[in-house]
């Protein structure tokens, strides 16, 4: 039997917009793109769909008990009558909260992995060669300090001028995942790696993308980027995940 993938917080928020068409149209189309291209994406969306299902059927359950229990007439001695309604609210109610949490939100050895092997990349040294990196520098100041969203803020200013900058899309790409926004972090990695242009740290840009995908409990996309890096992590991760 085939091990079952776990969906990690983040992915799961992200499909949870799709189907409930919180999207922009261009998000929509890439999420339809994906479900196309990868079968695995597909079945997270399903069992996103099922939970999604389930758990409002659930709710509505729960609503009709606590209706159930207002509407009841009061009576002398049906203590016992109260204590089952509310032994059925309790129930209903950890079941909800229960079935998200374990399915989904237990922590995965995806997850694991990901704690054990992330640090945040590093930042160019400031060599103020140059007037115009003026800027920029003062962007990885931001970033090394962990003010991840001023540090964004920057080099998006800075990639405007220049959105094939492969130095810029990098560094966006992890302030995005430092900041903990994976799906934001993951189209400037891919920018990053696709680039035919020889990038000093295309190495680095391969292992983080890997990470943000098996952050995603996207197993085989990871395993496709870390490959493509020569760093150790990257080697001692893909043996992991082998196992």
């Amino acid at each position: 039997m085939k091990k079952k993938e776990y969906i990690s917080k983040e992915l799961f928020e992200i499909i949870e917009r799709y189907i409930k068409g919180d999207m922009t149209l261009k998000e929509s189309q890439d999420i339809n793109q994906l479900i196309e291209l990868d079968d695995e994406f597909k079945n997270n969306v399903e069992e996103v769909k099922a939970f999604i299902s389930k758990t409002e059927e659930k709710k509505e359950e729960l609503n009709n008990l606590v209706n159930n229990v207002e509407t009841q007439p009061a009576k002398k001695n049906n203590y016992n009558f109260i204590h089952l309604r509310f032994k059925q609210l309790a129930l209903a109610t950890a079941f909800i909260i229960g079935f998200g949490s374990i399915y989904f939100f237990s922590f995965p050895e995806n997850e694991k992995l990901y704690t054990k092997y992330y640090t945040p990349a590093q930042s160019l040294p400031n060599q103020n060669k140059k007037s115009d990196d003026i800027e920029f520098f003062n962007a990885m100041d931001k970033y090394n300090r962990g003010e991840y969203n001023a540090a964004i803020k920057t080099l998006q200013k800075l990639a405007l001028k220049n959105p094939a900058n492969d130095t810029l899309n990098y560094f966006i790409g992890v302030a995005h995942l430092a900041n903990k926004n994976t799906d934001s972090a993951i189209p400037f990695l891919e920018r990053t790696v696709q680039s035919k242009k020889t990038f000093p740290l295309i190495s680095e840009a391969n292992y983080y993308l890997g990470l943000a995908y098996l952050k995603e409990g996207k197993t085989k996309l990871a395993k496709q980027f870390l490959n493509e890096s020569n760093t150790e992590n990257s080697k001692k991760l893909i043996s992991k995940l082998s196992n």
